[in-house]
């Protein structure tokens, strides 16, 4: 078994010393949220020039933005991070946050084959757990598993739709992963996203779900893609399965968005196409001693990023704040965990690491929903208390 503590290291990207490295940090001295900068290990709150991260996205090069910005020593980034988790707190020093403020929190669905197929077989199960292997077999058996290029919208995934519509093969699913239009979904409202060493929720309601590594994007208001962070889009597999129309109630729960540890802006040392060869790993280990690994490559996404981006973000679409964008998982775990045939569920405790080089490492705790710390400070708080340290 391991520890939160020991998980949260190493945290960040292995090029840290070159990095454009932003965050978000509470300070009990000011009852609200700083934006930061991280340099030589050490957090300096550049809110004077920047209340919100929304603002340093909207910067011309948020980057040089970042680079150039004065401001105040917090401590160390370490000392922040091990502050971070609820149970052993200090509420009289600074913690770590989400690396987002007032962005919308929006997230890409069936965007890598594999994880495609799974949810053509949850709709199937209609949330069943004990019926997805035998549907899985029939699925693969149809469709196949090796459908990476296949570009979405083109003339042969055009063609196998035809077939699969008169196989009586059809899903909403594989409409989103393989046809014109990406499924572009609301994920969380802004500011309720937890940060790297805060517990993540999973609703008790659930019996089939699981962690989604991904990539997150942040938008800036006028559609730039200015950098990335990493993102946990914690699902409920069997309300989903259920019907597509409870995808709000699979998603969007109590700390069930989990993005950070930091977000990297875009700069010469680090681009999309950085983004695009990225390979995001994964590890949960239980406090049974359950341990599953997993990795996700953006080189298998079949949408590229920027196109995902301007199916969020373009003339029929304002996000007058930006969106911070999960670009969606390759990861879809079905090794059994408990009885054979059962396939892999959380369970309370289980930590949750997700890591790439260049972004880091964001790790949470599994808790059930309710025993999360519970999200009271949104917008209108965030308003009124920069108002009150004159930073708006």
């Amino acid at each position: 078994m391991i520890s939160l503590d020991t998980a949260l290291h190493p945290a960040l990207p292995d090029d840290a010393a070159t990095a454009a490295l932003a965050g978000r940090v509470w300070r009990p001295d000011c009852g609200g949220p700083a934006v930061v900068a991280l340099r030589d290990g050490q957090v300096i709150d550049i809110s004077a020039d920047f209340a919100t991260m929304r603002d340093l996205c909207a910067a011309a090069d948020p980057a040089a933005a970042l680079r150039a910005a004065a401001g105040e020593t917090l401590g160390g980034f370490d000392a922040i991070l091990a502050n971070t988790p609820p149970e052993r707190r200090d509420p009289a020093r600074p913690w770590l946050l989400a690396p987002c403020d007032l962005q919308a929190i929006k997230a890409c669905g069936v965007t890598f084959p594999v994880s495609m197929l799974e949810r053509v077989i949850e709709e199937r199960a209609r949330g069943d757990l004990a019926a997805a292997a035998t549907i899985r077999d029939q699925v693969h058996a149809l469709v196949g598993d090796d459908l990476a290029r296949l570009a979405p919208g083109s003339p042969a995934a055009m063609a196998l739709k035809q077939v699969l519509i008169d196989q009586g093969a059809w899903s909403q699913y594989l409409e989103v992963g393989i046809g014109p239009d990406a499924e572009i979904f609301t994920k969380a409202q802004p500011m309720s996203a937890v940060g790297s060493g805060m517990d993540a929720g999973v609703h008790p309601i659930s019996t089939w779900n699981n962690p989604e590594p991904e990539v997150v994007l942040a938008i800036a208001p006028d559609g730039r893609i200015v950098g990335a962070t990493l993102g946990n889009d914690v699902n409920l597999r069997d309300v989903e399965g259920r019907s597509a129309l409870l995808l709000s109630k699979a998603k969007d729960n109590q700390a069930s968005t989990a993005i950070g540890p930091l977000l990297r802006l875009f700069d010469a040392g680090f681009t999309l196409d950085d983004v695009r060869r990225m390979v995001v790993t994964l590890s949960v280990v239980g406090e049974d001693g359950f341990r599953l690994d997993g990795h996700s490559s953006m080189t298998q996404i079949a949408r590229d990023p920027a196109d995902l981006a301007r199916q969020l973000l373009n003339p029929h679409h304002a996000y007058p704040d930006g969106a911070m964008l999960y670009l969606g998982t390759m990861f879809a775990p079905v090794e059994d965990r408990d009885a054979p045939g059962k396939g892999f569920t959380h369970k309370s405790g289980d930590i949750v690491s997700i890591a790439a080089p260049q972004l880091g490492r964001l790790v949470n705790r599994i808790r059930p929903t309710d025993q999360c710390e519970r999200w009271t400070f949104g917008s209108a708080a965030l308003m009124r208390n920069l108002a009150a340290r004159k930073l708006i």
